[in-house]
């Protein structure tokens, strides 16, 4: 008897947050016994951590939604990505035969509409929370998942957001935490700081991430006369390279360039938190944070802001700090905290570290993803 087939969509080919969790769900699948496809629009280092596992990789032009699409020239360009890929994207279906379609976030809809066209079973894996955009704005992204059958949320706070922008999908949404892999060495001794202590971002270069509120909290605790560095440890997106340039004139302007490092892309984070006495995570939108669950992995003492899912990721704070949204204030305060009481400091990272073992767990993610492709629509 053959395998069941199923087609998983991702837009990315990237290593960041979705494009791991991506992988870990073609994991599941593979190890459950299905027979697993992926498409992507794109070559990238996601392709070569598929292919380790067994999962064949087809390359596909996808139209995928940027915030470009809400101005005409971005929207009349997507257009125009649309027609040209709507012919491969069916023929790509029609040859595969999958017996199930999954779509990774909501900027693949058209994955989700002709995988309803061809009668296949649908299933959309939401990792976005786009609850500051208008209230129109956020239900045109939404409605795309009514094609699906089930919708996997990461986070509460994801889910809050889709059952807003479309109430009927109340009963198709299932929660499901990310499955975040812990290092494979373990963590360093901390039984002090460095001298300077040193702070560590991981995650995009991005207004999103709040790079620039975690440069403030630094210049802050500068002129407070505490002895701290701050490595960055990501890169841009192609088109906001303004944000790189901007924040390297924050740097300078603020007297900070010897202070604050632009480390650029890593994919083992292991290295970037083993390198950390502390992990900030000062986004200010956030569905999730597997950021922050890695850092906790590291036994990292970690600081998050109070943005959409992050409250989730530590426990609602009793697995790490929580600060407000878009305050650097807050935030030095907050890193002045865990050094004064390090010894403290460290008791919580060690039971937040053991927490999050389980808790995201990839075994656990893999099984439950595994789970609904057994459940009944």
């Amino acid at each position: 008897m053959s395998k069941p087939t199923v087609l998983m969509a991702h837009p990315s080919a990237e290593l960041y947050g979705s494009d791991r969790v991506f992988c870990e769900s073609a994991i599941a699948l593979t190890l459950a016994g299905w027979r697993v496809l992926v498409t992507l629009p794109t070559d990238g280092p996601l392709v070569e951590l598929l292919e380790r596992h067994g999962v064949r990789v087809i390359f596909c032009p996808t139209p995928v939604l940027r915030k470009a699409a809400l101005r005409p020239r971005g929207f009349l360009r997507l257009l125009g990505e649309t027609a040209r890929s709507v012919r491969p994207m069916w023929r790509l279906l029609r040859a595969c035969r999958p017996d199930a379609v999954y779509v990774n976030t909501v900027t693949a809809p058209l994955w989700l509409l002709l995988g309803r066209l061809t009668r296949r079973r649908v299933l959309a894996h939401v990792h976005e929370a786009e609850d500051a955009v208008p209230g129109p704005v956020r239900i045109a992204l939404a409605a795309p998942l009514l094609a699906a059958g089930m919708v996997v949320v990461n986070s509460e706070a994801t889910g809050e957001v889709v059952r807003r922008s479309i109430p009927l999908l109340r009963r198709r949404i299932r929660l499901i935490y990310n499955g975040v892999p812990g290092p494979d060495r373990p963590p360093r001794d901390r039984d002090r700081p460095r001298d300077p202590v040193r702070i560590t971002v991981v995650g995009r270069l991005s207004p999103r991430k709040g790079t620039d509120v975690a440069v403030d909290a630094v210049a802050r605790l500068h002129k407070a006369g505490h002895a701290v560095t701050l490595d960055l440890v990501g890169s841009v997106f192609t088109g906001y390279e303004w944000y790189e340039r901007q924040l390297r004139e924050r740097i300078a302007d603020a007297g900070l360039n010897g202070s604050v490092r632009l480390r650029g892309f890593d994919s083992d984070v292991w290295s970037a938190y083993e390198h950390a006495d502390i992990a900030v995570v000062p986004s200010r939108f956030e569905p999730f944070g597997n950021t922050s669950v890695e850092a906790q992995l590291a036994g990292v003492p970690v600081i998050v802001s109070a943005a959409q899912g992050l409250p989730e990721t530590v426990a609602h704070g009793r697995a790490g700090t929580i600060v407000p949204v878009d305050a650097p204030d807050a935030l030095a305060e907050a890193i002045t905290e865990l050094i004064d009481d390090w010894p403290g400091t460290l008791q919580i990272a060690a039971e937040a570290k053991r927490a999050a073992e389980t808790r995201f767990a990839p075994e656990r993610y893999r099984q439950d993803i595994a789970a609904l492709f057994e459940a009944p629509q």
